[in-house]
């Protein structure tokens, strides 16, 4: 996963011990978001025809990765287009854009499908 400008400014602030962002706040939830290519610093690049973002729910971090502990699904997908990349949101429709990463492999979808992700992980190095 590339981390997103907001996610470097918020982790670099709270390495420095001050200034706004000295105490990275954890998010309430995570919305993943479809992208047909990388979704870029801000989250907005690429994005879906189907721009729904579905809760993603994780597992505790064991050496620096976390993974997907639900299985998130977009019905009746908007578009036929080719899904490569997610972003990761701590909002359903507005908020901060925390990343974004490629699926193992991308995905053809058409008119009205159903997408679900059965696996995701996150890994910081």
């Amino acid at each position: 996963m590339s981390l997103s400008n907001h996610a470097e400014n918020a982790f670099a602030n709270a390495l420095r011990g001050g200034g706004n962002g000295s105490n990275v706040t954890a998010p309430a939830a995570l919305y993943a978001k479809l992208h047909t290519g990388a979704a870029g610093e801000d989250g907005t690049s690429n994005a879906a025809a189907t721009t729904t973002r579905v809760e993603v729910q994780f597992g505790a971090a064991s050496n620096g990765v976390i993974s997907l502990s639900n299985s998130p699904s977009w019905t009746n997908l908007a578009n036929a287009e080719t899904i490569s990349h997610i972003s990761i949101w701590d909002n359903s429709t507005a908020g901060n854009c925390w990343g974004d990463g490629a699926l193992t492999s991308s995905v053809t979808v058409g008119v009205g499908d159903t997408l679900t992700i059965s696996a995701f992980t996150l890994t910081m190095t």
